[in-house]
């Protein structure tokens, strides 16, 4: 799922922006890039964008949630019901972009019956995205996270339609039932006759008659609750977990999208994680690499003591198999550990100990076939 942008970037607009500053550049954009104007190929998605942006905005309990939370504030509706970004250009909770369009346009959307007939049925609510950070160790073994979530449920009582008893409805007078209205305007064009969706019944045809009392009309019912989502182990950064019925609220009485919850991992301070593999740096003394030695390696899964053999190059990677991630979340095979070697060069050596060394290094000279370890211990340092 793409990255949206910001609201008011989207609008060039300042966010200290007055509500008629926000009309003005949502209609200047809304005229530039609507699809009976512009035909380029991406003006459908500009202007679903500019719209979307101008929904929440225009909006005061919309507009501070999203500069107090970001998207994840806003109310699930705004990206979802009403008309939703991705069902057409019509209009948006109380919000009917054919009706501001027609101030500069002479009309709403052009289109013909296919528009009325998707707005007239159940339309699903969208998706919806929310970000959450874990602790690299809970990645790693899984853990149980709380989240507070406010979304809109449908209503129990009307099943989402917002007549008494979902049933309340009588013939729409506007359009007498076809959920389609005609209008001529004069433009600049000429005479232009427009047919557009009915903004009294939003193209079903039908109005309430009696609203259910419940909900008061709306269809929704506003739900705050804590999801109890389950992280499991081995999860990466970047992955998603789905919760259905959890996103943006339907329409025409549809079901609400579902929510995906975005998983980020921390950095751990010691292991980074690759695919399955796990990678750590030790350090260690050049001294260890001559003579060889036993070190003691944190993993995910706890300590375990590892051989160092003498003459291991300075840079080597050791492997320990089998203690990287597990398996379980689609990888064929266990991930493994891999052991980044940070040789550290002796200091304060004493007089003893520099004549000790001395001396073996003279020894390895006069091996004509060992100029090696040495050779590449002392390279190893002067590139250092």
């Amino acid at each position: 799922m793409a990255e949206k942008k910001d609201y008011y970037e989207v609008l060039g607009v300042s966010k200290d922006a007055s509500d008629a500053e926000l009309k003005k550049a949502y209609l200047s954009l809304a005229k530039k890039y609507h699809p009976d104007i512009n035909k380029s190929p991406d003006a459908p998605a500009k202007f679903k964008e500019v719209t979307e942006a101008y929904e929440v905005l225009r909006d005061p309990n919309k507009r501070k949630a999203y500069d107090q939370f970001g998207f994840a504030g806003v109310d699930p509706n705004s990206a979802a019901g009403q008309g939703g970004f991705g069902q057409g250009f019509g209009g948006f909770d109380g919000f009917d972009v054919n009706d501001i369009f027609s101030q500069f346009f002479g009309g709403g959307a052009r289109g013909g019956s296919s528009s009325s007939s998707r707005r007239s049925g159940p339309i699903k609510g969208n998706d919806q995205m929310l970000k959450i950070k874990i602790d690299f160790m809970d990645s790693i073994n899984g853990t149980d996270v709380e989240i507070p979530l406010t979304y809109d449920k449908s209503c129990p009582d009307c099943h989402g339609n917002g007549a008494a008893h979902g049933t309340d409805f009588e013939t729409c007078p506007y359009c007498h039932g076809t959920g389609r209205v005609v209008s001529q305007q004069r433009t600049i064009f000429g005479v232009v006759q427009q047919e557009s969706v009915c903004s009294h019944c939003h193209g079903t045809g039908k109005v309430i008659k009696n609203k259910c009392s419940t909900c008061n009309g709306t269809g929704y019912i506003r739900t705050s609750t804590k999801l109890q989502i389950h992280i499991p182990a081995g999860i990466s950064s970047g992955e998603q977990i789905r919760v259905a019925g959890k996103g943006g609220r339907g329409y025409n009485g549809g079901p609400n999208g579902d929510l995906y919850i975005v998983v980020n991992v921390a950095d751990h301070k010691s292991f980074r994680r690759e695919g399955n593999d796990i990678h750590i740096t030790i350090p260690v003394s050049v001294i260890d690499l001559v003579l060889g030695c036993k070190i003691n390696v944190p993993t995910i899964y706890g300590s375990v003591d590892l051989d160092v053999k003498e003459g291991t190059p300075v840079d080597a990677v050791l492997r320990i198999r089998g203690e990287g991630v597990k398996a379980n979340r689609g990888y064929t095979d266990n991930g493994d550990e891999y052991v980044h070697l940070d040789v550290k060069m002796p200091n304060r050596l004493t007089q003893e100990e520099k004549d000790h060394l001395a001396q073996v290094r003279a020894i390895e000279e006069n091996k004509p076939s060992n100029k090696s370890f040495f050779e590449k211990v002392r390279s190893f340092f002067e590139k250092k």
